[in-house]
């Protein structure tokens, strides 16, 4: 099994004529992920290497029944575009837009309570369940099929994990980017309760980072009896205080959001903790007990 995307998800793409937004739909209808629908206002009646583009998401959900949308409209325009998704009650929507005003990104996370859409950003990776479906921009080669779930605020730092796992043959049954601002659709907690249900993850890895206090929300989940093993790395240990570092939410404030009190939190719900990036395969692989 898998979480968020299988290989029933209709992937719609919007901003698909932009150089990102062709770029990875491409890469996704490559991988095999069922790429129906592009969107582009102004651009409706065209076709993306054989993708039909809409002028809406409402026609293009109508006439494709796409139930996934991955988002590459610039950040001006990107916070609409997401709201668009959820009027035409499209299931998910990964946002890889970076720069969005914060703003406008808690307008969007208020109006979508209550909802049907999850979404999943922005300034994040994506998701991607190896070998059934790929939405947003993570490097398909590296992953391989298996039972390790992700879940992290870095991108590049899922890559990393990622690359370590498959070489060390452990393979994942879904890798989640959530996003590194500091409002974000959905959190480490809300990613836990769906690997939690799903019966094909064995263990679960989280990647974290300095700033706010999802990492020390997630450990109070963990801790009131989380059924399986969690494994973790927060980056940041060197990081200044007041001194944003790579993410709008990375950033230390007054003494809190620090890689030390994150740590502390997850050691203290019973995390597999891993101080060395380079070492989390290794780690992993031993203590699971794989050969």
């Amino acid at each position: 099994m898998s979480i968020l995307v299988d290989e029933n998800t209709r992937l719609l793409v919007q901003g698909i004529t932009g150089r990102n937004g062709m770029l990875h739909a491409r890469l996704s209808k490559d991988y095999g992920t069922r790429v129906v629908a592009g969107v582009t206002p102004g651009k409706g009646g065209t076709k993306v290497d054989g993708v039909p583009v809409f002028n809406t998401v409402e026609e293009a959900r109508r006439k494709t029944e796409c139930n996934v949308s991955v988002i590459f409209v610039p950040a001006p325009f990107a916070a609409d575009a997401i709201m668009e998704a959820a009027a035409s009650c499209v299931e998910l929507v990964a946002c890889i837009t970076e720069g969005i005003p914060l703003l406008d990104i808690a307008r969007v996370v208020k109006s979508l309570e209550g909802g049907s859409t999850r979404l999943i950003g922005p300034n994040c990776p994506g998701v991607i369940s190896p070998g059934k479906a790929r939405v947003g921009i993570m490097p398909a080669h590296i992953h391989r099929p298996g039972n390790i779930g992700i879940i992290s605020r870095s991108g590049t730092l899922t890559y990393e994990t990622v690359d370590q796992l498959t070489r060390e043959g452990l393979g994942q049954s879904t890798c989640v980017g959530i996003g590194g601002d500091p409002i974000t659709g959905s959190s480490f907690m809300d990613m836990l309760r769906l690997f939690e249900s799903d019966k094909e993850t064995e263990a679960v890895i989280l990647i974290g980072e300095i700033g706010g206090t999802a990492e020390e929300e997630a450990a109070n989940y963990i801790r009131q009896g989380y059924p399986k093993p969690v494994f973790g790395f927060v980056a940041g240990l060197t990081a200044p205080e007041g001194k944003r570092m790579g993410h709008a939410g990375a950033i230390i404030s007054e003494g809190r959001g620090t890689a030390e009190e994150k740590i502390k939190a997850l050691d203290e719900a019973g995390v597999h903790v891993v101080h060395n990036i380079g070492e989390v395969g290794t780690v992993v692989r031993k203590t699971l007990g794989k050969t």
